[in-house]
């Protein structure tokens, strides 16, 4: 990881292109690496996908995996995983981040795969959402989970 930067954003088999675009503009603004795990629903040239990220695509720091398997063998420290699911029983609040951290987010239809979330315990977080829906947007939830991570970190 490039020392300047704060997380790793993981998105797993992204399906829209607005959602991407709109996360790698989080990405740049938060100074966070993006990690995009495939099968995706869009090529990375979607007019969509850069419409969305406007003129600060080129800004962003970002990798692309064919696999989940691929990504996985990339992460030094699993400990530092922290996976968002509306399944998981614990609030990103409790959470303590560290800079460096790998923040994954699921596909827009499913989410995570529900035994992955189990298998990691505590390291599964929930966004509360005290209103009558069933989930946030992809984009609005990595933006939350970033800014709370900035503001652990002081920044």
């Amino acid at each position: 990881m490039d020392s300047k930067h704060f997380f790793r954003i993981v998105l797993i088999e992204p399906e829209i292109p607005q959602n991407t675009g709109n996360v790698g503009r989080t990405c740049v603004a938060t100074l966070c690496e993006l990690h995009l795990v495939g099968p995706m629903g869009f090529e990375i040239s979607d007019k969509n996908l850069k419409r969305a990220g406007l003129d600060y695509w080129q800004h962003l720091n970002w990798y692309q995996y064919q696999t989940l398997d691929q990504w996985l063998s990339m992460v030094a420290n699993p400990e530092r995983v922290f996976l968002f699911s509306t399944k998981a029983k614990k609030s990103l609040y409790s959470a303590e981040f560290q800079r460096g951290d790998w923040l994954v987010f699921g596909k827009e239809t499913k989410g995570l795969s529900p035994p992955w979330v189990q298998e990691v315990g505590d390291r599964a977080l929930m966004i509360p959402q005290p209103g009558p829906v069933r989930s946030l947007n992809l984009a609005t939830s990595v933006a939350i989970a970033a800014y709370e991570g900035l503001r652990q970190l002081g920044i």
